[in-house]
């Protein structure tokens, strides 16, 4: 089958099946004359436990596990459970504050936070998980694709540099002007391609295309 057929059958995306593929949940034959992904029943029912699964927000780990035999199914939903039923104290605690908070009746301006957050404080040294609102620098995630646009774009502008040297230096050996003009610009093309390029990989660091791929 093709993958269109399978993102039919299974009701999963393309995009889904190539990162479970990614990920080393999903391992379809390759075609041996075209090398086409090939995928069979096999894969269409691996892939229907792996969405089960996933619906019922188990981690990708955890389904590895399980497909490798280090885990059974009844332990990792046993733990699933438990996991559940933290989560699922969490949000009472988080529940019963905002209750309180409502009862209230102050205005934002009026609120004294400090004592609501000395309150979860202690809550989360007792083991309660609130909301973790430190997020990760994602500027972080832009300095590779930076990077090597700069040392890409650095060699192209030294190889132009290198050009217009050599022929500053031998005049008479430089080539007629709309020839020049011509070589010089060569390097040039690939550089504004780099620059579109580093434009989409922005794009796509701030979709999260990955984290929009793992999820349902």
């Amino acid at each position: 089958m093709k993958i269109n057929e399978v993102e039919r059958l299974v009701g999963v995306t393309k995009r889904n099946i190539r990162f479970y593929e990614k990920e080393g949940l999903l391992a379809p034959d390759r075609n041996a004359e075209n090398g086409y992904r090939d995928y069979g029943e096999a894969d269409v029912e691996t892939l229907k436990k792996i969405k089960l699964l996933r619906k019922l927000d188990l981690p990708l780990e955890e389904i590895r596990r399980m497909q490798r035999g280090t885990l059974t199914l009844s332990d990792g939903m046993r733990r699933h459970v438990i996991q559940l039923e933290r989560e699922q104290e969490n949000l009472e605690t988080m529940k019963l504050l905002c209750g309180r908070l409502r009862d209230a009746e102050v205005t934002l301006a009026a609120l004294e936070a400090e004592h609501y957050l000395e309150e979860m404080e202690q809550l989360e040294r007792e083991g309660t998980n609130f909301v973790n609102i430190k997020k990760n620098d994602t500027r972080k995630r832009y300095v590779g694709p930076i990077l090597a646009a700069a040392v890409f774009t650095g060699l192209m502008g030294a190889v132009i540099a290198l050009m217009v040297w050599a022929f500053a230096v031998d005049p008479e050996g430089a080539p007629p002007l709309p020839v020049l003009i011509f070589l010089l610009a060569l390097p040039v093309v690939p550089v504004v391609g780099v620059f579109l390029a580093l434009i989409q990989r922005f794009k796509q660091i701030k979709g999260g295309e990955e984290d929009v791929a793992s999820k349902y």
